[in-house]
């Protein structure tokens, strides 16, 4: 599988040090690609983590393949990792996957002069500022430049983060917001939330703005409207919804969307994001034209005294396909410019 993103930069030029080694590691899938020169990525392929003992053994498992062989002209040098786990010192064990490792002997045993390794989300982060046209605002004005920048991304969990301006640079958060209690903001999802209370001591935003949380909150209106309601997974009430098949599951997007407007809205008044705050994740972009026409702007801007404030704040839907790679290349350019 071949793509290429160009949203750093329109340059042709190539790296002086040779073609760089980009990686987004997840708990099920590997995706490597190659940055052959500013704005050039490359040769991105997606391998399976189960088919690899370690991901020392998935990344030459990438530079073995025919196509990325045929493209290099020498041995790569520099590379950045972009992983689903907590990123604190040199030792990473995946919580989500059996691979562990040092990251100094692992830049050992591929051959690498410098290696990067930095949470995923945070790399999701420092892609905002280059994703270009691979976004769609939704709602709100026009970003004030040199003001932080907030991140939410549903998917598996709820990743939240912030993009902070430092000089020429930005600084990422290492945020765990999305497991801050969640609020509910209407009689719906007080319902919810005590439907939550008898599985959950805690209930956290993640809880609710996550895939595992679209099945919560379908099996919570269905007892809420006296009818047993079938084991559905979260995809599977998407598609209902989306294809008009089923009235709930519709209800289901609409709620999700709404408290995922008021959880943006938080984070927009916490951060002053007055850059704007962009959604990612594995849900979101999947709605289309349904989570436009949603509830979720009008909650992001339900603040009473502060509504004004947010009305003039752009939201964006992430559209890129591999996000992740614009950060860690990013990343890996600010260390080799050190």
């Amino acid at each position: 599988m071949t793509a290429s993103l160009s949203s750093l930069t329109t340059a042709s030029l190539t790296h002086a040090g040779g073609a760089r080694l980009l990686a987004d590691v997840g708990g099920t899938n590997a995706r490597f690609a190659l940055e052959t020169g500013p704005g050039r990525i490359e040769l991105i392929d997606v391998l399976a983590c189960k088919d690899h003992l370690t991901l020392a053994a998935a990344i030459g498992a990438y530079l073995a393949s025919p196509n990325v062989v045929a493209a290099l002209s020498g041995p790569v040098r520099h590379a950045a990792i972009a992983i689903a786990n907590p990123v604190v010192g040199d030792y990473v064990r995946m919580t989500n996957h059996h691979w562990e490792f040092s990251i100094e002997a692992l830049r050992k045993e591929c051959g690498f002069e410098v290696l990067e390794v930095v949470n995923d989300f945070s790399a999701l982060a420092r892609s905002l500022p280059h994703l270009g046209g691979q976004k769609l605002q939704i709602g709100g004005g026009a970003p004030v430049a040199d003001t932080p920048l907030g991140l939410l991304g549903a998917g598996t969990g709820l990743g939240v983060s912030g993009l902070i301006p430092c000089g020429d640079s930005w600084t990422a958060l290492r945020s765990e917001g999305g497991h801050v209690s969640f609020s509910p903001a209407n009689e719906v999802e007080v319902a919810i939330l005590q439907y939550a209370w008898r599985e959950f001591e805690h209930v956290s935003a993640e809880r609710l703005l996550s895939g595992a949380g679209v099945e919560l909150i379908y099996r919570a209106l269905a007892d809420r409207a006296g009818r047993p309601g079938e084991s559905l997974s979260a995809p599977e009430i998407s598609r209902r919804a989306l294809a008009g098949e089923c009235a709930l599951c519709d209800q289901v997007l609409e709620v999700f969307c709404g408290m995922l407007g008021t959880a943006a809205g938080n984070l927009a008044i916490t951060l002053g994001a007055q850059g704007g705050v962009y959604i990612g994740g594995g849900i979101v972009p999947r709605l289309g034209e349904r989570f436009a026409r949603s509830c979720f702007r009008q909650r992001f801007e339900q603040k009473g005294r502060f509504a004004a404030y947010l009305a003039q704040v752009p939201t964006y839907v992430i559209t890129a396909d591999y996000p992740a790679f614009l950060g860690v290349s990013a990343i890996l350019s600010e260390k080799l410019s050190d």
